[in-house]
């Protein structure tokens, strides 16, 4: 079953779905605190019961501290080597830990776009906790104000965006981003069914621009489709044959394919 979406709470509600994640305990908790301790809840039970009962014996304060190391990191590309250091063991472990939660569907791991486009491309794949309130909850955030001051709020805001995009796109939609060693950069490239390729940029912000970086990508995968999801409300123009949307407005155009 998956958690809480947008159009399922309203879009009024997007900034307590964003903090509170799509658990529905935890979206429908009477105050922050009590969502908060229900998430706290949730990841010690999960780590000390739930995931021993499935057979790998991984001590649960390990697999805390990578999972909150890959809070820290929401959004950025898996360095395996500097994960292993930080946990001191080998980059063979951290593959088999980032399985793990993959498989669970706790983690995204975000490929990149792969396709031959003349260019030296990056290789890694992106990292995502995949839900928002379980991000916030291994930083200690518990309330709107605290993540707005926190580095990890663009992080955060990607991933969120990206999980609920992806939940509202028609089925065999594949995911990928793509970025550049010259600097050209795409948030989120989906490439549809029919084989329509769509460029996202994702940005929490209230005045929405794109880089140059985001026109010299969108025409490397030849996207037909160029995208802008910011944190207004208000569908504008920001450049030729650009829009920037409000994340509910970018689930209804995927819902309409």
């Amino acid at each position: 079953m998956p958690p809480l979406q947008l159009t399922e709470v309203g879009a009024d509600q997007l900034n307590a779905l964003w903090l509170r994640g799509g658990f529905p305990d935890s979206f429908l908790a009477a105050s922050d605190q009590a969502s908060m301790d229900w998430r706290l809840d949730f990841l010690r039970t999960y780590l000390e019961r739930d995931i021993p009962a499935l057979g790998p014996r991984i001590p649960a304060a390990t697999l805390r501290r990578f999972w909150t190391m890959l809070a820290h990191v929401q959004g950025g590309l898996l360095n395996a080597a500097a994960l292993a250091e930080g946990l001191g063991v080998s980059g063979q472990t951290i593959g088999r830990y980032l399985d793990l939660l993959v498989d669970l569907m706790l983690v995204r791991r975000l490929q990149p776009w792969h396709e031959n486009v003349g260019k030296r491309l990056v290789k890694s794949p992106k990292v995502y906790v995949r839900d928002s309130g379980i991000v916030h909850a291994l930083l200690g955030l518990g309330t709107t104000e605290s993540l707005l001051g926190h580095p990890v709020v663009g992080g955060s805001w990607e991933g969120f965006c990206i999980e609920t995009l992806l939940a509202a796109a028609p089925a065999g939609t594949e995911p990928f981003f793509y970025r550049t060693s010259a600097g050209a950069e795409l948030d989120l490239v989906l490439r549809l069914p029919g084989g329509d390729i769509w460029a996202v940029e994702i940005k929490r912000t209230t005045a929405p621009k794109v880089s140059r970086g985001f026109h010299t990508g969108a025409e490397d995968v030849k996207a037909s489709r160029k995208l802008l999801i910011y944190a207004g409300e208000r569908d504008v123009p920001v450049a030729k044959d650009i829009r920037a949307i409000p994340l509910k407005r970018g689930i209804e155009l995927l819902r309409e394919l």
